[in-house]
This record gives structure tokens, sequence and C-alpha cells, in this order.
């Protein structure tokens, strides 16, 4: 698999070929198919992003198996991952990165020679759209909402980007000691909404916000203007949280750096070939 020639007439070589899918639910307006697609025309590859709706097909989480295995016969060279199967995914993988490993959560499944190898770009996506969005952003004092696949990337991001105490939250408190026991090194605590009173930003990584998922993971009466509102959702850009908080006065990030930073590295991955990031992030933002 991988970048396959296409041979046009006479046998000479046209473009490389590379077919990918994003499985998940209630995805009909990812970005992700146009922002592939448009990166990979501007590379000279012929570049296929097909969705893999589970909503539209009627389908759950029990389908993995046999949506890895259709993928791998019909020719694919990777899949990403989204909710809710970025943990439940792992087992039906042969192979994890070191990060997939420690974060217990994929998001990229590269389809080469037979093997699945699992990688997660979320916490890589998520921490170069914060530094670019809240570049001097206070970090003593960070509340996480989600402890999810993609909670326990950007719980990781969050440590990466310097945050000193982390309090995790989430509607099963029993995964989010398992992140903070994974991962925390002891700058992890497993708390309540009442962290927030004393808190310097919130991060949603809840699907919360999403168009299948309307709604903010925390009451809006919880929010100050000098609080900053960290998103990781992206469709829509504006959610609901946003909304309140820019009312609040509050700094914001959205979710489309990390969409943007996390297709990069997936793209990568998935082709063999380095994209333009500035040109991905650009394409992005003009779709709105």
């Amino acid at each position: 698999m991988g970048c396959k020639p296409v041979l046009g007439y006479g046998g000479s070589k046209v473009r490389k070929s590379v077919l990918i899918g994003l499985i998940g639910t209630g995805i009909q307006a990812s970005r992700a198919p146009a922002l592939h697609q448009t990166e990979g025309e501007a590379q000279g590859l012929s570049y296929i992003y097909k969705l893999i709706d589970l909503t539209v097909l009627g389908l759950g989480v029990e389908a993995l198996p046999a949506l890895l295995q259709s993928a791998e016969r019909l020719g694919f060279d990777g899949l990403n991952i989204t909710h809710p199967c970025k943990q439940a995914v792992i087992q039906y993988l042969d192979e994890l990165s070191p990060d997939a490993q420690a974060l217990g959560a994929v998001n990229t499944v590269v389809l080469r020679n037979g093997r699945r190898v699992g990688h997660n770009t979320d916490w890589y996506g998520f921490a170069e759209g914060f530094r670019r969005g809240l570049p001097d952003a206070a970090l003593d004092r960070v509340v996480q909402f989600g402890a999810g696949g993609a909670g326990a990337a950007v719980a990781h991001a969050a440590l990466t980007l310097g945050v000193k105490r982390l309090t995790l939250i989430d509607v099963d408190p029993s995964r989010a000691q398992a992140v903070a026991d994974r991962i925390g090194g002891g700058r992890i605590v497993v708390g309540t909404v009442d962290a927030m009173a004393a808190a310097d930003g919130v991060i949603n990584a809840t699907p919360l916000g999403m168009d299948d998922h309307p709604g903010m993971a925390f009451p809006a009466s919880l929010l100050r203007p000098d609080l900053w509102v960290a998103e990781v959702v992206y469709f829509p850009l504006e959610t609901q949280l946003l909304r309140e908080a820019r009312a609040m006065g509050c700094r914001t990030v959205d979710g489309g750096g990390m969409a943007v930073f996390q297709a990069v590295e997936a793209f990568r991955l998935f082709s063999g070939v380095t994209p333009d990031a500035e040109r991905m992030r650009r394409h992005f933002l003009s779709m709105g």
C-alpha cells in the first residue's frame, strides 16, 4: 500500500494514489476530506478521503472489525478514527506507536504490508493549535472536561505545554483516574466543577458541542472574564461553549488548530509525503 503509482496509457506513471477513510459518528460536517484531498492535489497525489459515518450506516463500535477488514480488502492506505472509536479500535490493531501506547487512544491507523499500526496525532494537533491561539496563557491551574480518546491526548498535550496542575473531570471518574495514573506524573488530579473557581483556563475535550451532541459540559454560569477557554470540537467551529465564553469576555481558542495540525501529521503518516502545514491551515480557515 502507501503511495501507489497509477499507470497511464502505455505504462507511464501518472500520479501516486492514496485512499483514506474516517470512521466515527455524526461526521457528515467533517472538513477532513477537503483538507486532505486539497493538500494531496497540491502535492501531485491522487488522494481520496471517504467518510464512514456510523450514524448514517446505522452501526456502532461493534462494527469496527468488519470495517477494518473491508478497508484492507479495498486497498485503503489508512483510516482516521474519531468518537466513539478511538479506544475501542485498539484491540483490533497489530501495533501501536509510543504515543498511542502511552495515551491508550488512536486517531490514525496506517494499513501497510498486511499490518494495522495505530498512531495518535491528536495531542500534537491540540498543542500546536493552543500555542498559536493562546501563546501567553497562564498555565498554573487548568480544568479539563473529558477523559475519553481525545481527552487523554489533550491531557498529554496540556502537560507538554507546561500546565502545572490539571484537574480532569469525566462522567466516568474511573476513566479520568486511569488517564491520571497512566500519564499524569503527579500533575493530574481527578476532580469536580468546583475546581473552576481557581482555574486559569478550561478545556472541553468532550464531544459536547458537536452537531450530533449539542450543549456544554458545564453550566455557563461558571465562566468568568479572566478564564481562557479551549475547545477541541471543530464542527461547528463555533460551539455553544465558545459563544458563551466570548460573550463573557473570555479569551478563546477553537478546535480548528487541533483539526489542522493532527491532520498534518496524519497526512504524512498515510502518504509518506510531508505536507505544507501553513497551506493546510489557510485552506481550513477558508472553509469558513
